[in-house]
């Protein structure tokens, strides 16, 4: 079972910034920052951010060669430009 990840305010970040960024590279563990009770953003191992690029670029590539592999009709350009002229308005 995973642990739990840290979770902390950002104001409690920026007490010991260089602690958090300890903990993800050396320890492998990231921190979830929170910005008045919500989470927004985390501070992760560059290998991690590394391995996410990676992994998004093969996704994106994967579900280009799908819909390229299955052509779905499209929509004409023409009817796109008079939908987006008349909208204008």
């Amino acid at each position: 079972m995973t642990q739990p990840l840290p979770i902390e305010s950002i104001r409690d970040v920026r007490a010991h910034l260089a602690e958090v960024v300890e903990r993800a590279d050396r320890d492998d563990v990231p921190t979830v920052i929170t910005r008045r009770g919500k989470q927004v953003a985390a501070v992760v191992s560059i290998e991690v951010l590394r391995k996410y690029q990676e992994w998004e670029e093969r996704e994106i590539n994967r579900i280009i060669d799908e819909r390229m592999a299955n052509p779905a009709p499209g929509i004409p350009i023409e009817h796109i430009m008079r939908e987006t002229l008349a909208r204008g308005e």
